[in-house]
């Protein structure tokens, strides 16, 4: 029978964990742990995760400062904006939901912000130590991957994980930390021949290309693990890169979506905040 690898529940019990953390920091240091939202534009799904970005916050204790800014908001006041935040000591994480409007330098906003205060783990800084292994702030969807795993017993160590794309946001940083871990690690993207053959040979499959149902059940071997990092909208709802039905036959665990891995790249943003405070903290 295949494990149905439950998001929504190993996310509730980090959150938990982060209340109590943000207890004792509040208990500690007489101050509240403080998490810098920002959101540029109305694009509706945008809008939708910050919301719940700020409820699971809330939940957990943590003050949050939003500061939504007009689609005409040019780089200038972006630049600003963050330069306040990176010296603002009421402000321990900054979140910058993600895309930015087409005018605005997307890269240049995240190299600017302070890598102290990089929940997210998206700058350069933060993403060259992960490279290197050292201590950092890393890349939550990847975080709550290895959580997942871990969570739920499944050994990575010297079995062939495939990653399937390659973005820095997640595959990249994806593979570094199932490397980390001693797993084996082949990455492939849209131009990776015989796609379908790579992917069957992977004993923990990663899925995170953002095509909606690109991997069915002749992706997957026999008895795999499959992590669904896809969210995609479709006339059927919120689907995954998975096809879900097709490989759940196939694979011996999988994440749902939505359910799945969603959940936890929340989770790890709450936990990445509150490390960063504690960090922070020890170093005023």
């Amino acid at each position: 029978m295949t494990l149905i690898i439950d998001g929504n529940h190993v996310a509730a019990i980090t959150r938990k964990k982060a209340a109590e953390s943000v207890r004792d920091f509040g208990q500690r240091t007489g101050g509240q742990i403080g998490l810098a939202v920002v959101l540029v534009g109305d694009d509706p799904a945008s809008a939708v995760y910050v919301n719940m970005k700020e409820q699971d916050c809330a939940e957990v204790g943590i003050r949050t400062f939003d500061h939504r800014l007009s689609e005409a908001a040019t780089q200038a006041d972006l630049s600003k904006l963050i330069d306040d935040l990176n010296t603002d000591n009421s402000v321990h994480g900054i979140l910058v939901q993600l895309p930015l409007p087409q005018h605005l330098d997307e890269e240049a906003i995240i190299a600017q912000i302070s890598p102290e205060k990089d929940v997210d783990g998206f700058t350069p800084e933060n993403l060259g130590r992960t490279l290197r292994g050292l201590d950092a702030l890393r890349a939550c969807t990847p975080l709550g991957v290895m959580r997942l795993l871990e969570h739920y017993d499944i050994d990575v160590e010297g079995k062939h994980a495939v990653v399937v794309g390659r973005s820095t946001i997640v595959g990249k940083p994806q593979s570094l930390l199932l490397l980390e871990n001693n797993a084996t690690v082949t990455i492939c993207h849209s131009r990776t021949q015989d796609l379908p053959a790579i992917c069957r040979q992977a004993d923990i499959l990663v899925a995170a290309a953002g095509i909606p149902k690109l991997l069915d059940a002749d992706y997957i071997k026999p008895g795999a693990t499959v992590i669904d990092v896809g969210i995609n909208r479709s006339d059927d709802g919120l689907v995954g890169d998975v096809d879900f039905e097709a490989a759940s036959h196939v694979a011996s665990a999988i994440t749902p979506v939505p359910g799945g891995v969603g959940p936890m790249t929340r989770a790890m943003l709450v936990e990445n905040t509150v490390t960063a405070a504690q960090k922070q903290c020890s170093q005023a």
